[in-house]
């Protein structure tokens, strides 16, 4: 394989020739050796080349535009503190990340839910309108039609049922949560353009429709439109995240007063201002 790549590199440009300069911008090389681990087993003479020459381009664009960089970077740029500062922020952000995986409490209850929600609600407004509905869309020619036009109008929950059957055998698209929320442009965007809006849809609050390829069914149960406040079951992974974030940050600010206070007490902590 060594052999092998060193072909694929063409004429070396130093005397060290097991491991050649593939690339070089200003004073910078790129070698061989730094590519080590990149070739699958296997690989052969053209696949290596390819390999090289796809790396050692990316290497050279990144080169020159750190060369670049440096050439325009000001005079009072301080790279130690800057690498300094880094460091410290990864460090640290890595150990919280360990706080708050081994502090937090991730379990929610229903009532913790619900008094959030309550207390946060019109941070929830809708941007757009939502709906509680049934939806359709089953090709056409439509199997079993018969059948399924009476599911469709009886309405009762054995009915409901046997139409959930129905659509997973035979339907493109259903939505048949009766329970749940779905945005108003996730069906419109299931029909014909323009077939259902937020203009129009409290005056299509149930119709069957046909086109060259499908038919449609919607039956429109509850309608929320734009700005009014979001149900909380349909809001509620983010009132979750909400109050997970809020829990995170509890949970550092605690620790990071338990740190210092410990490092205090044993008087690792000194302030010399009042001089």
């Amino acid at each position: 394989m060594a052999a092998l790549l060193l072909m694929a590199c063409g004429p070396a440009e130093t005397e060290t020739t097991d491991d050649p300069v593939l690339a070089r911008v200003h004073q910078r090389e790129l070698r061989l050796s730094e590519m080590e681990g990149m070739f699958p087993s296997g690989a052969t003479l053209a696949d290596s080349t390819v390999i090289i020459e796809a790396f050692a381009n990316r290497w050279a664009r990144d080169a020159v535009l750190l060369w670049e960089s440096e050439q325009n970077a000001p005079s009072d740029l301080n790279l130690d503190r800057l690498v300094r500062d880094y460091r410290a922020s990864l460090v640290r952000s890595s150990y919280e990340e360990e706080l708050v995986s081994t502090k937090l409490d991730s379990a929610i209850t229903t009532e913790e839910l619900r008094t959030f929600y309550d207390a946060t609600q019109e941070e929830y407004q809708l941007e757009t309108p939502i709906v509680r509905c049934l939806f359709l869309r089953v090709p056409y020619p439509t199997p079993e039609e018969e059948s399924l036009q009476l599911l469709w109008n009886n309405g009762n929950p054995e009915d409901t049922s046997a139409l959930k059957r129905y659509a997973r055998k035979y339907a493109e698209a259903y939505l048949l949560d009766e329970s749940a929320w779905y945005g108003l442009n996730q069906i419109a965007t299931q029909l014909p353009e323009g077939t259902l809006t937020a203009d129009n849809v409290n005056t299509k609050r149930e119709f069957t429709q046909l086109d060259g390829t499908n038919r449609y069914y919607f039956r429109l149960f509850e309608l929320k439109p734009r700005l009014e406040i979001a149900p909380l079951s349909y809001v509620e992974n983010q009132v979750r995240r909400a109050i997970l974030h809020g829990r995170k940050r509890e949970v550092l600010e605690k620790s990071r007063e338990e740190i210092f206070d410990r490092e205090l007490r044993r008087d690792n902590i000194q302030f010399f201002t009042n001089r």
